[in-house]
């Protein structure tokens, strides 16, 4: 008898971990590839997870987490996103944000659905669905639309089957954002169609336009049919904390919340009371991050620019999305050929959809001199194309 699943087989490994994996290897060699801030968790942060372990908290919490940072999780929604979840009922601390979406697809499918995913996203959209047994519909985003899901886009893609839309913006790895007035025909169509939606908001601080993010859960008549998927790993540089959250109408976030207490029982306990220290006094440490990826950002745009590597402006996250068509090579042989030659290591857009064909993304969660460094190499390379 065949040992393993020919579902897992059958899901390729994440196309952003293969080029990581080998720049590891290589000597004086420079990785745009990993989507983690280069920022150290703030101190005052840290400090209160030491303080918890001093304090012998070291015990599980229940499998919801801590009512005192699910309460601070709700408070901060409804003050900043005016998005109204209720902590004791409707809010799950997770390991990750990836948990998250993991747990939301789980509790909704049934063998069969059709869960929709705009993409170039993140990869692990599409396997956790394959996992459920749900059948992927992939919507290819298009960059003159500057990456962001039209009404027209969604409806034609919607059937019978449908079950869930995946949202992601900001998005990882074009870096487009949605405001209100891009999100409310979306929501029309949601309502009309009963769809869920999992909105994917891991970068919802990480926005630079003067208009704050928007939260599709805030529009009308969607905090019943959306999940919000979020944490702390991009906005407070917390990554190895492996702490995130998850706020969904009580009927759903109840199933969620049985599958987390079978799987994992609680996200770490430190973690959360670090957490509840980031909400209650971090908006600075945010501010500061902001500013300084938002300087980046405009480095980097003005750099590709200048190169005529076109790329439209991302305007969220931390990630540029230029093209490289003009250059005659897919986006794995470009990369590949980046990496043998100026030791450079950036991710093939195909890592996050068939969409990302001819595009490359690269992060600028690094500092400005390695962000030099880099670009000069990227400069030195295209030059010889």
């Amino acid at each position: 008898m065949k040992p393993l699943s020919s579902v897992t087989e059958g899901i390729k490994p994440s196309g952003i971990r293969k080029f990581f994996d080998i720049v590891s290897e290589m000597p004086d060699a420079i990785s745009l590839g990993v989507g983690e801030p280069d920022f150290e968790t703030p101190w005052h942060i840290v400090d209160e997870g030491i303080y918890s372990l001093e304090k012998g908290k070291t015990y599980y919490t229940s499998n919801s987490g801590l009512m005192e940072l699910r309460t601070e999780i709700c408070k901060w929604y409804a003050r900043k996103y005016d998005v109204q979840f209720d902590p004791a009922k409707e809010c799950i601390i997770t390991v990750g944000g990836s948990e998250g979406i993991d747990l939301a697809l789980r509790a909704l499918i049934n063998a069969g659905d059709e869960v929709i995913i705009p993409e170039p996203s993140y990869v692990s959209y599409v396997p956790c669905a394959t996992l459920t047994g749900a059948v992927p519909v992939i919507i290819d985003l298009k960059n003159e639309n500057s990456f962001k899901l039209t009404a027209a886009e969604l409806e034609e893609h919607i059937t019978d089957k449908s079950k869930v839309l995946i949202l992601s913006f900001p998005n990882n790895p074009t870096g487009a954002i949605m405001t209100r007035e891009d999100l409310e025909p979306i929501a029309e169509l949601a309502i009309k169609h009963d769809l869920y939606v999992i909105s994917d908001e891991i970068y919802f601080e990480l926005t630079y336009t003067e208009e704050p993010h928007c939260s599709i859960a805030s529009l009308p008549g969607m905090e019943e049919r959306t999940i919000v998927i979020n944490g702390f790993s991009k906005a407070y540089a917390m990554t190895g904390w492996r702490l995130g959250y998850a706020m969904a109408p009580q009927a759903i976030c109840k199933q969620m919340t049985k599958i987390h207490q079978f799987c994992i029982m609680c996200a770490p306990t430190t973690s959360q009371y670090a957490a509840i220290e980031a909400l209650r006094d971090g908006d600075k440490d945010i501010a500061s991050m902001r500013k300084s990826y938002d300087e980046r950002r405009r480095y980097l745009f003005k750099r590709f620019s200048d190169m005529d590597m076109p790329a439209f402006e991302p305007l969220g996250a931390f990630y540029i999305f230029p093209s490289i068509q003009k250059f005659g090579l897919s986006s794995d042989d470009f990369a590949t050929k980046l990496l043998e030659n100026q030791k450079l290591a950036v991710v093939p857009g195909t890592a996050f959809g068939d969409s990302g064909e001819g595009f490359i993304r690269i992060s600028y969660a690094y500092s400005i001199d390695q962000l030099r460094e880099a670009v000069d190499r990227i400069e030195k390379f295209v030059s010889g194309l």
